[in-house]
């Protein structure tokens, strides 16, 4: 069987803590390799190994380490097929929804190219008599990631490509339950040039990541996954000291008013909603149509889809709609959300919690569950699923509808389908919510633009990628500069003014 340990200075290296996690494959249920888990020793050495090429690298002009993202950029679209299989293999996702991880991902690195202008700093000439002003961002050191299994080639290129690109050596600890992809995309980063040491992957678990937010070398830390690690991460880090980022945990609500296209809005609710088995922090889990007709006809278009998802492995060709839930844990936990609903007195339209695939019966697998009626005071409204359910909460009027959203504690995303140019810039203004769709289910802005959410979504003051990124993973130094110029004024004992 297949170990795996951790990508340090440039290689691969074996686990020494003695200490391994069991990597499974979720569409049989089969362990496919061993984990190894680091140690603080083993942080240590890798962080000692990334503060010794940084320094290098922070003095390698902008322009050559972009060229190290052009190449990587290559070498990613020449691997493409190879990473997206051994992320279906590992995570369960179809090849063309594996593809599109690595894209997004991808894009990053496009926009990283673009570091000798995002770096530029401001100049002020005669800031005062014989006095000129610059500043100038400048690499923070060595940074980390904490990247979560449900993403695992976009989110680390999220996090490591801008780091690299501004001059930082990058601790990248990926999730346990998917770690080859990682792995893979720092092997492509040295081929495509990047000094041994700059990009270290190191696999562990929650004593990795105390290493990560204990280790004075560190940073800032950036970090994807659950609100409860969210709000861990970033309180632990912040009394570090550290520069953090955390993002976390998501409810996306999607409004139908009564002029919306009806089979639009119904295609994209099945597609946002049940994509990568509705494991995706953009994926939308509430719809809330306006009225009661708006509501009767959204069902009668939603049920049928949900009920003919084609489901099944990866191998199973690019016509699967989504695979297996990416671990048995999780499995029984979205089954038990759903007996929860039940309990609850939500209408149950569409139940796949019995589905079953012919020759993967061991796979964690489940079919598309349609909730009807569900109200705010329920747990499978207030709770982040992360499963294929969808819900319908049903609203009379455009305010009941607004006020869903606003209310939760969630922030990352949330859509409106209408055709209703008032009502979208209303909408747009007025909701509190860090990223909004018109007409777009799952509103994930591109790479120049900034990925965050507001509220329990989101913990910190940056974004993710975008001009936040460069902003976030760089300090500003300020110099106030004049040179000689053979008058002799004698010494000043007042602060220095504008005169």
């Amino acid at each position: 069987m297949q170990t795996i340990g951790h990508f340090i200075g440039g290689k691969h290296v074996d686990g020494t803590s003695g200490r391994f996690a069991d990597v499974y494959n979720p569409a049989t249920g089969e362990v496919q390799a061993k984990l190894a888990l680091a140690s603080q020793a083993e942080m240590d050495a890798a962080v000692a190994n990334a503060a010794a090429a940084q320094v290098a690298w922070a003095a390698t002009n902008p322009q050559r380490r972009a060229r190290v993202m052009m190449k990587f950029v290559d070498l990613l679209n020449r691997d493409m097929d190879k990473l997206a299989e051994a992320l279906s293999r590992e995570h369960g996702k179809t090849l063309p929804d594996a593809k599109g991880d690595v894209i997004r991902g991808l894009e990053v690195a496009e926009f990283c190219i673009g570091a000798p202008h995002l770096l530029k700093g401001e100049f002020t000439e005669g800031a005062g008599p014989g006095i000129d002003m610059y500043s100038m961002r400048q690499p923070l050191g060595v940074v980390a990631g904490i990247t979560p299994f449900n993403f695992p080639a976009m989110i680390p290129m999220w996090k490591f490509c801008p780091a690299i690109a501004c001059g930082n050596a990058f601790i990248l600890k990926p999730s346990e339950r998917d770690p080859s992809v990682p792995i893979m995309l720092a092997e492509l980063m040295i081929e495509a040039g990047l000094p041994a040491g700059v990009l270290n992957v190191v696999n562990g678990d929650k004593e990795a990541v105390d290493a990560i937010l204990d280790h004075e070398t560190i940073q800032a830390v950036g970090f994807v996954g659950s609100t409860a690690i969210a709000e861990y991460v970033y309180s632990r880090g912040c009394a570090a000291g550290k520069r953090v980022q955390c993002f976390g945990g998501a409810k996306n609500h999607m409004i139908i008013m009564p002029d919306a296209d009806m089979d639009q809005a119904a295609d994209a609710l099945v597609g946002a909603g049940y994509g990568a088995a509705g494991e995706r922090c953009m994926a939308v889990s509430v719809a809330v149509p306006v009225g009661e007709t708006t509501a009767d006809a959204l069902i009668e278009k939603l049920a049928p889809k949900v009920e003919a998802l084609k489901i099944g492995p990866y191998t199973a060709g690019n016509d699967v709609d989504f695979g297996p839930l990416v671990t048995e844990q999780a499995l029984h936990r979205v089954k038990g959300l759903v007996d929860q609903g039940v309990k609850e007195g939500a209408e149950l339209v569409v139940d796949g919690r019995n589905f079953s695939m012919q020759g993967y019966e061991n796979g964690y697998f489940m079919g598309g569950c349609l909730f009807d009626r569900v109200t705010k005071d329920m747990d499978i409204y207030k709770t982040e699923i992360f499963g294929p359910v969808l819900t319908v909460a049903r609203a009379e009027t455009y305010e009941d509808a607004l006020d869903l959203p606003m209310s939760h504690e969630y922030g990352n995303g949330v859509a409106i389908f209408t055709r209703d140019g008032d009502t979208a810039r209303d909408f747009t203004s007025r909701i509190n919510i860090g990223m909004v769709g018109v007409n777009v289910p799952i509103p994930v802005p591109l790479a120049y633009h900034t990925f965050g959410g507001w509220k329990k979504s989101g913990f910190g003051d940056l974004n993710q990628h975008g001009p936040d990124s460069f902003k976030f993973y760089t300090r500003t130094k300020t110099v106030t500069s004049r040179w000689p110029s053979g008058l002799k004024d004698g010494a000043e004992f007042v602060i220095p003014t504008m005169k």
